[in-house]
């Protein structure tokens, strides 16, 4: 907790509280479902919740911004990002029920109005978004082939274009290969000093 203290200072006492209550929520589901791996479950913070908040260093999402995390397991990107952006909207969409269980169990304990948690596979999903998440569920040609039907096409509000913002690490080369003209590639190492951070990026995509 004391990572998204240092890296987020201007959080709200609200803000501050729903982070507190995940380290909780994670740990008793954790040990029921494997929503997290059983040895990284201490990381929570570090390698989970402030991983996902990465993405908000590229991007403060506007205010009204509808966004879908696609396989988000148990709420991972969307709901650390659902508490930073109060109103902006989150869609989590993952087709492991026990896993949106956990995830729409989270955001009901912590108070979160702003999230919809769905069982369904993405490529079923009917709503249209700004922008769809991914926390490296999938190559990005099909992430990208998936949120293209995903996209909303006449709603621009954000400084970035419409399109996919994902949390990816390694070599990208081949991945990014079709898209390198609508490609941006960040460094989390930018923003976060810890080593964990040193080969993770976020790489959005214009669609």
């Amino acid at each position: 907790m004391e990572l998204i203290r240092k890296y987020f200072p201007e959080l709200t006492e609200t803000q501050l509280s729903q982070f507190e209550q995940l380290g909780a929520l994670y740990t008793d589901w954790n040990s029921k479902i494997n929503v997290i791996s059983r040895k990284d479950i201490d990381n929570l913070y570090g390698h989970h919740v402030l991983h996902s908040l990465a993405i908000a260093r590229v991007i403060r999402f506007a205010d009204g911004t509808r966004i879908a995390d696609v396989g988000t397991g148990g709420g991972f990107p969307g709901i650390p990002l659902a508490i930073l952006f109060p109103e902006c909207s989150f869609t989590l969409i993952d087709s492991i029920g026990k896993k949106v269980r956990v995830a729409q169990d989270v955001a009901l304990q912590t108070g979160l109005r702003n999230v919809v948690c769905r069982h369904e596979r993405a490529e079923d999903e009917k709503e249209r978004f700004e922008f769809v998440l991914s926390r490296g569920v999938m190559p990005l040609p099909d992430l990208c082939s998936v949120a293209g039907r995903m996209i909303e096409r006449k709603v621009q509000r954000n400084a970035y274009p419409n399109g996919v913002l994902c949390l990816k690490g390694g070599n990208l080369g081949t991945e990014t290969a079709k898209f390198r003209k609508v490609t941006e590639i960040t460094d989390i190492g930018k923003f976060f000093s810890e080593e964990y951070f040193k080969d993770k990026k976020v790489v959005y995509v214009q669609i």
